[in-house]
């Protein structure tokens, strides 16, 4: 199976080893960041540093000012972890190693955005706000992040996107020092705790026949015994219908899938309208439409029917892949996004045999996590698993 693996550009611009050591893999083509969230990353092999922290979410090449000249909603630059055109630096070194190189774009993932622009954020039924979330319902949020899409993934030379966050996100964010996990939400729980009530979440529901008021105080309401220990009402979606009343559960449901399935369409239709022709598009996702995060909730016929595919998490198994299969005609690409850093909770060793599971259960290509922040001997179990030893 073809297999891709993500980088950052950081791993690969002032490391003049770094494209022939991605190659040396066994890979294809590579994932590299175009826009991406915060975050503090190891380097382990790179000549000049070992750690680099991303202050804020950015895109890592320098925006189109013509496009966003006086929106209040624009793509922030990054500072010295990526200056100048980092992404294009590093992409046009991958290509010279004979690695395909496309762009992973992450989009309603973005805490700066939430500490700026205030209004922009999901709002709980308590009334916090969750400055990483961007709600997309909002009109404004929705076209710059529609925007966003097109310009981060048609950079130069790139062949094709992955476009990662673009749904809901909600209350599970990986965060550092992050203290949410002392109450066992559930599944449940998590989808009550990341209903957004902001202005036009509100109006959204009103217009299903819901009365927002109401239904703020009814999840309230069912999340009061989780926060006195009682055990969080799980089993998926049945449980969010136990505790909100099978009507009203699927009311909100319904608002939240059309959102997120309008904005899915919008975003690839832009994608497509700027790249050229055989231009590649791809979206993280998770079978169950309701889930929030990196891999956004998705009904895959959907999906599928809007993208040439989906990236889907597979560390520690692949049965997620399975409803993908189940609607992907001919020519999907199903890739099975496997983590390889050990220190993450990857198995390099395994490879071989996880990446056989997965063609069984329909994945048709492979997504390596991550090979800039793997260690030399979690890159050897790589090339191991690929066939390169």
């Amino acid at each position: 199976m073809k297999a891709s693996a993500f980088v950052y550009p950081w791993d690969v611009n002032g490391d003049p080893e770094a494209p022939a050591r991605v190659a040396d893999l066994g890979v294809a083509q590579v994932t590299l960041a175009a826009a991406y969230h915060s975050t503090r990353a190891l380097t382990p092999r790179h000549p000049r540093h070992r750690v680099v922290t991303a202050e804020h979410a950015a895109v890592l090449y320098p925006p189109d000012a013509a496009r966003w000249q006086g929106r209040p909603l624009r793509p922030y630059e990054s500072g010295d972890w990526a200056p100048g055109d980092a992404y294009g630096e590093a992409a046009a070194a991958l290509a010279d190693a004979g690695l395909h190189v496309h762009t992973w774009v992450v989009l309603a993932h973005n805490s700066r955005l939430g500490a700026e622009h205030p209004s922009t954020s999901v709002v709980n039924a308590y009334g916090d706000r969750y400055p990483w979330a961007p709600c997309i319902a909002q009109p404004a949020t929705r076209a710059y992040l529609t925007d966003l899409a097109a310009e981060a993934a048609v950079r130069p030379g790139a062949r094709g996107t992955e476009l990662e966050s673009l749904g809901w996100y909600g209350l599970a964010h990986l965060h550092a020092h992050d203290k949410t996990g002392g109450v066992g939400l559930g599944d449940a729980g998590q989808y009550l705790m990341s209903l957004c009530f902001c202005p036009d979440c509100r109006a959204g529901y009103a217009g299903r026949g819901l009365d927002p008021d109401g239904l703020a105080t009814a999840v309230r309401t069912a999340l009061d015994p989780v926060w006195r220990g009682a055990a969080p009402s799980d089993g998926g979606w049945t449980g969010v219908e136990k505790l909100l009343g099978a009507a009203t559960a699927n009311a909100t449901r319904a608002w939240r899938d059309d959102r997120a399935r309008t904005l899915q369409e919008a975003a690839v239709a832009a994608v497509r309208a700027a790249a050229p022709d055989g231009f590649q598009v791809l979206l993280h996702a998770d079978p169950v439409s309701h889930h929030c995060g990196a891999n956004a909730g998705v009904d895959p016929a959907h999906i599928l029917s809007v993208a040439d595919g989906v990236v889907v998490p597979c560390t520690g198994g692949p049965a997620l892949l399975t409803p993908f299969a189940e609607q992907a005609g001919d020519g999907a690409v199903l890739a099975a996004n496997l983590t390889v850093v050990s220190g993450m909770g990857g198995s390099p060793g395994t490879l071989a045999a996880d990446a056989a599971r997965a063609r069984e259960l329909g994945a048709t290509e492979l997504r390596l996590y991550h090979a800039g922040l793997a260690s030399d001997r979690d890159l050897e179990g790589v090339r191991a698993g690929l066939g390169m030893r």
